[in-house]
């Protein structure tokens, strides 16, 4: 493209300090280094993590560095390669990662793992394998959120860190697959591993939860119970294969999970917790089964701990998390769109709104309204935190 090797000029989402909105402003993007690559973002999801990063910073979250451009969740096509680049060319329809796949280290080349940490640390600080970022504005460098900001109209990515995908593949649909979908399907059928005729919780009914219960039933579980505060999630929950959902406000008196251990004789299978509260993870654990009960965590928070009583280990339950549903980004998600692709996977649904990357703030406000409530203690403690009903996307860029 005419525009390879120059730096480009276009519009971005800035976030200039934690607890403030959104600022769209002129950025410049530098061409790709060594093994990067630069693409134009065509759409961007809008997720939880995002909001949360800039408006709770530092509560249950590592402090990032600002100024920043959030997004992770998003498609777009090759503008320009950098040196070293083999597997891209301008023109190739791309998914940008959080997690890379570099195929060469002992986690890639590992079965039970997809924590692969190329880049880990420089990504998760906001820059790439140099130490600086691509992103510039007013003068200064602007940090990439986990090595991607899909919230730009351009941006640079590593190499490891991107996906080749279909050419046919619709962009604004697909990029759901850069996080908050394949989460949440991948802990039901990858990390969880679901079994045909299974009794399984959902905790959460926002995008991840969603996916879960996609999971679930494309697992063929015989009962998929979903649990959130938000009844108004009830119906889209159903629509996606839950047989039934439950109200934990409806039972002020009684914990969730005894409410569950009642209803199944004994507890779930399976228990897909989908929140990111704490006391979330407790109460899926502990919904499960003696002897055999699995609870997979997909709901993120990074600073907060968990309360456990060992003798719900020790009597046999299985507590196991779950990183962008156990997919190894770059190998899997090529074939979790050609799954969407042959009608296999449903991500249209997820998809509640369309806006200009302009209205940016708009899209997080629409998220935000998906809660019940918009209490600290309901968003900490309830089962809606981790997204709004579905899907927010940023399209066109």
């Amino acid at each position: 493209m005419t525009t390879a090797g120059q730096v480009i000029r276009c519009m971005a989402a800035v976030a200039w300090e934690p607890r403030k909105p959104l600022s769209i402003e002129e950025v410049d993007v530098a061409p790709p280094k060594v093994h990067e690559v630069r693409i134009k973002v065509v759409a961007s999801g809008v997720c939880y993590t995002d909001w949360e990063y800039l408006y709770e910073a530092g509560r249950g979250m590592n402090l990032r560095p600002f100024p920043l451009v959030l997004g992770h969740e998003a498609a777009g096509v090759v503008e320009s390669v950098g040196p070293d680049v083999t597997k891209f060319a301008p023109g190739d329809k791309v998914i940008p990662l959080f997690l890379p796949f570099c195929e060469e280290c002992d986690q890639c080349k590992c079965e039970k793992t997809n924590l692969c940490k190329k880049n880990w640390e420089n990504t998760q600080a906001g820059v790439l394998a140099d130490g600086t970022s691509r992103i510039s504005c007013r003068g200064q460098q602007v940090y990439q959120f986990l090595g991607v900001s899909s919230f730009c109209q351009y941006t640079v990515v590593p190499d490891t860190s991107l996906a080749k995908i279909d050419p046919k593949a619709p962009l604004e649909k697909v990029c759901l697959l850069g996080c908050g979908v394949s989460t949440g399907y991948g802990a039901a059928v990858k990390t969880g591993k679901v079994e045909k005729g299974s009794c399984c919780a959902v905790f959460g009914l926002g995008a991840v939860g969603l996916a879960a219960v996609m999971g679930c039933q494309e697992a063929k579980a015989r009962r998929i119970i979903a649990v959130d505060i938000n009844p108004n999630k009830f119906q889209k929950a159903r629509e996606f294969g839950a047989t039934e959902c439950i109200n934990p406000r409806d039972y002020e008196n009684k914990p969730i999970q005894d409410i569950l251990v009642e209803k199944t004789n004994g507890g779930v299978d399976y228990a897909l917790e989908c929140v990111g509260s704490p006391v979330t993870m407790s109460a899926a654990l502990e919904s499960t089964r003696d002897g055999c009960g699995t609870c997979v965590i997909a709901g993120w928070t990074e600073t907060e701990s968990m309360n456990v009583q060992v003798i719900k280990i020790l009597m046999g339950r299985t507590l196991k998390g779950t990183y962008f549903g156990g997919w190894k980004s770059a190998k899997d998600v090529p074939q979790l769109v050609e799954a969407y692709m042959q009608k296999k996977l449903k991500l249209d649904e997820f998809i509640s709104h369309n806006l200009p990357l302009a209205q940016i703030n708009d899209a997080f406000d629409l998220l935000r309204n998906g809660q019940s409530h918009p209490s600290g203690r309901l968003l900490k403690e309830g089962y809606t935190r981790t997204e709004s009903i579905m899907k927010n996307s940023l399209y066109p860029m």
